[in-house]
């Protein structure tokens, strides 16, 4: 199994309300609560320089606050204009109360 890296406590991750996490090796994050079940994305709009994390969280996506462009936090995927690239995100595992992605899915030097 890969080793995991942890990025926050899940109490810290509210439903419905975005935190945002820095992590060496990875890019800026997001995680997320939807439905009792944990997410976590790049947090930077791949149509904008914008914090997903500062927009707002609707169910299953989250909405850009530059253009109102939004993800599905679930896989990613751009789900209305103007984001049209998908998010990365990453495979969450939950390991003693903490949000944790594998070390593997960090970003190459």
């Amino acid at each position: 199994m890969s080793e995991l890296v942890r990025l926050c406590k899940v109490e810290e991750v509210i439903e419905g309300t975005p935190l945002a996490i820095a992590s060496e090796g990875f890019p800026p994050l997001a995680a997320y609560l939807h439905e009792g079940t944990y997410y976590v994305t790049d947090n930077t709009c791949t149509h904008g320089m914008a914090m997903l994390s500062d927009g707002y969280q609707d169910g299953h996506e989250i909405e850009c606050p530059f253009h109102g462009g939004a993800f599905d936090i679930t896989n990613g995927e751009a789900v209305s204009f103007p984001c049209q690239i998908a998010l990365r995100s990453y495979t969450v595992t939950l390991d003693g109360g903490n949000i944790c992605v594998p070390a593997s899915e960090a970003v190459a030097s």
